[in-house]
């Protein structure tokens, strides 16, 4: 059932990250350019390190 909860929570964040970069660039003005991927790629690991631990810590207890 852990597997079950790491896909839907990493699909959930792949779409919640696309999400808050597009409001970040909104905010900024402008769209990154060439460091697109690597804010993208920064949000989701954030986001998928705490939601993984919180997923673990639930179901572990």
């Amino acid at each position: 059932m852990q597997f079950v909860y790491y896909t839907l929570a990493a699909i959930i964040l792949y779409f919640l990250s696309d999400w808050i970069l597009l409001k970040i660039e909104q905010a900024r003005g402008e769209p990154f350019k060439e460091q697109r991927s690597l804010v993208f790629l920064i949000i989701i690991m954030i986001l998928a390190v705490s939601t993984f631990k919180a997923i673990e810590l639930m179901v572990n207890n």
